[in-house]
């Protein structure tokens, strides 16, 4: 038959992304270079905090603080180091007060206060060498970080008999974002050779492992142009970037992975390029969409959550999945319609195998492929018991240290040991008494008399965990306290004083804020929001699987395996950072607990991947019960056919995720090789072996579905089974199909 009559036969979406392929292809570079210079400068205005909650009390304590009493919330801290002298020596005091009194005029600056002028004990060393010149910088993150880098180069360093380091809150997300960027930059130029290597090691073709990573690279270049477009309205995390890179490179890989193998199939199975590129589409195709939307809703689900660095997440990630699937099915297709035969030029294999007896058995034919994963499935449906019982109970021991966990906020040793601003703050934790900074601060608003306030002191440090109550400082209409809790500044013992203090009566309106309160009110709000977060997540989940499967089971089922598909993450994280396990080889200083919100992002991101995984494999095997109705042969064609693809996807990656691992921030350290972690756990472990047993262990009842649901499946449901009404057409078409199996193929259709 023609090409001209087989091309008659595709659907309207093929024609469309076939007819103008050299187009769509120059379009597409000229947008990707409008992207590059519109994303151009993202990362410097991205914000480096984002972990507290907008709506919180602590939040609007902090506001009020930083308005009324610049003083009480300093951001920049001047570590003076007297050296072998004590700090009250004359020369030093002499160079110290010019220092300050230089800060004080410096525009941008307020709140400026020293040791040396306020004698206060908490500025000072212990040992009398070293001592404090505290200040705050006005303005929001990008400002400050503005003001940071114009007068910083005129502080550090030696001064006279003094020796100046920089440091406070301000510098500690300065120098944070500065590494975040190095690091991925450094990420990034690890991840795509490699990655480029693996997928040659997966085609054999390099034309064919150039494919997605262009996908990968458009979709990255995309999401950063849109990441600047959404920082015009709202505050974004610069940690959001190394989300866009992972998920840029591993997402487009996978579905461009999923769309070559099965083009590369239907040439093998002679079909021409334009047929081929049809029930790619409709197969492939469908099931690339399916996946995109399950890790868009997974990771959507953090937009309820009120901190922005949560937030972030979902805008580049739904920006970068929804990218990558564009890319994949708009732009792929047209390479793939002028590539041809030729998307297996420059097999580089062959230079390390036999050659083939015959053309046709290239790397992705069909009776060749995954012989392996065909017994793997045989072997573990034989033994579903006992492979269900035993990676079950493997997984939930791994995850056991969660248990464990310890929630906690992000402070300057997320830093390398090396970075300025942490070692500053390092000094002042470890010599100075009552560590300036870690304290609480009480607001009092509204007039009082001073024996009124007076009194509210006394109660206040009548509370079980307080060690001082300095002050009231008051103001117009406000007044606040200066209180140091005992232990931590962020332990359990702080968190119990937060909420004394707000339960405390008092004869005015009270607040409080300070790094525990900050965590407590971190805490609450995702709590708060936890539920609504993983329920959206579970039901748009339920919902998407049924409309691919039919079946009612297969979506709980797949809900089931991949929370277990996380244990072993979880377990890791607290395993690994919280408890310090492996802080040596890994280089990062363990803080005792986990930032409150990293779990809640790595559950997102690490579901929504484990979804597309269990898509690609649940469209294939649906796909194959459709034309057979054999549920153990389906799922060993699944598995057959999709298994090593799967693995490969996994790996490449996990590449990528490791390459964000290797981030001197541990936060960024802990999602990327926390992630990795779960990608091949799902990869290798849930879908080679706990989906396959169990399917076995639920037999045929796996497809079940009430009658009014069959219906509107049969109405409304899509999957890689349901081919347009000319599948049947192309099979009696194609070579070597006997009449038996196509009408499996056309009753399948």
């Amino acid at each position: 038959m023609s090409e001209v009559n087989r091309s008659e036969r595709v659907g309207g979406w093929t024609r469309f992304v076939t007819a103008r392929p050299r187009l769509a292809l120059l379009a597409a570079l000229v947008i990707t270079a409008l992207a590059v210079f519109a994303g151009s400068g993202v990362a410097d205005r991205m914000g480096s905090g984002g972990w507290e909650a907008p709506d919180a009390e602590s939040t609007w304590t902090t506001r009020v603080l930083e308005r009324e009493f610049p003083a009480s919330q300093p951001n920049l801290l001047l570590l003076v180091d007297s050296g072998d002298v004590p700090v009250d020596d004359p020369e030093v005091a002499a160079e110290a007060v010019r220092l300050t009194e230089r800060l004080s005029a410096e525009p941008g600056i307020t709140g400026v206060g020293s040791y040396w002028q306020t004698k206060s004990p908490a500025l000072r060393s212990s040992d009398g060498r070293e001592a404090i010149v505290a200040a705050r910088i006005t303005g929001d993150e990008k400002g400050a970080g503005e003001i940071l880098d114009r007068i910083a180069p005129d502080y550090q360093g030696v001064h006279g008999p003094v020796e100046i380091s920089v440091g406070g809150p301000v510098a500690v997300r300065h120098e944070m974002q500065s590494i975040i960027q190095e690091d991925l930059l450094r990420a990034e130029l690890i991840a795509l050779p490699v990655t480029l290597v693996l997928l040659v090691m997966v085609f054999g073709s390099a034309v064919a492992a150039l494919l997605p990573l262009g996908v990968g690279i458009v979709a990255i270049l995309g999401t950063n142009a849109v990441l600047r477009g959404i920082t015009e309205f709202t505050d974004v995390s610069v940690f959001a970037q190394n989300l866009t890179t992972a998920l840029g490179l591993g997402l487009a890989i996978d579905y461009a992975l999923f769309i070559v193998r099965r083009f590369r199939e239907e040439l093998s199975a002679g079909a021409y390029p334009r047929t081929a590129i049809g029930t790619t589409l409709r197969t492939a195709g469908r099931t690339v969409l399916f996946s995109a939307l399950t890790v868009a809703v997974s990771l959507a689900a953090m937009m309820v959550f009120p901190q922005y660095f949560l937030r972030s997440f979902a805008y580049a990630g739904i920006a970068v999945v929804l990218l990558a699937a564009a890319a994949a099915l708009i732009l792929l297709p047209a390479a793939l319609m002028l590539l041809g035969p030729r998307v297996n030029a420059l097999d580089l294999r062959r230079l390390l195998r036999r050659r083939r007896a015959t053309p046709a058995a290239g790397p992705d034919a069909p009776e060749d492929s995954g012989r392996g994963w065909a017994r793997l499935s045989v072997l573990v449906m034989r033994r579903a018991p006992v492979f269900a019982v035993v990676t079950t109970v493997g997984l939930v021991l791994l995850g056991l240290p969660f248990l464990g966990v310890k929630f906690g906020t992000a402070d300057d040793r997320q830093l390398p040991a090396t970075a300025e601003s942490r070692i500053v703050q390092e000094h002042i934790r470890e010599g100075f008494p009552g560590s300036p900074g870690g304290g609480l601060e009480v607001l009092a608003e509204g007039a009082a008399s001073p024996g009124r306030y007076a009194d509210f002191k006394e109660r206040i440090e009548a509370l079980p965990g307080v060690r001082q109550v300095n002050g009231p400082v008051t103001g117009d209409g406000f007044a606040y306290y200066d209180v140091l809790p005992e232990g931590e500044p962020v332990g359990l013992q702080a968190q119990d004083l937060v909420r004394e203090l707000r339960a405390e009566p008092a004869p005015f309106d009270t607040s409080v804020t300070g790094t525990a309160a900050v965590l407590v009110d971190s805490k609450d709000a995702i709590a708060d929001r936890l539920p609504w977060a993983v329920g959206i997540i579970v039901v748009v989940t339920l919902l998407l699987v049924f409309l691919l499967t039919g079946s009612v089971l297969i979506p709980l089922q797949a809900v089931v395996l991949n929370a277990l598909s996380l244990t072993a993450m979880f377990g890791a994280v607290v395993w690994v950072f919280q408890d310090g396990n492996l802080s040596g080889i890994l280089s990062f200083t363990s803080t005792g607990d986990i930032e409150t919100t990293l779990p809640v992002l790595m559950f997102c991101v690490a579901f929504g991947l484990s979804m597309d995984y269990g898509v690609f494999l649940l469209s294939r095997i649906k796909e194959e019960y459709d034309r057979t109705g054999d549920h153990e042969h389906a799922v060993t064609f699944g598995l057959r056919r999709t298994g090593g693809l799967i693995t490969a996807a996994a790996v490449i990656l996990a590449v990528v995720m490791v390459a964000i691992g290797t981030s001197r921030v541990t936060n960024t350290k802990m999602l990327g090789l926390g992630i990795a972690l779960a990608v091949l756990m799902d990869a290798m472990v849930v879908r080679s072996l706990l989906v396959p047993a169990v399917m076995k262990l639920m037999g045929r009842v796996t497809w079940w579905a009430p009658a009014p649901l069959r219906a509107f499946h049969r109405r409304f449901g899509l999957s890689e089974g349901e081919s347009a009404p000319t599948a049947g057409q192309d099979a009696e078409e194609r070579p070597g199909v006997t009449g038996r199996e196509r009408d499996k193929i056309t009753a399948g259709a």
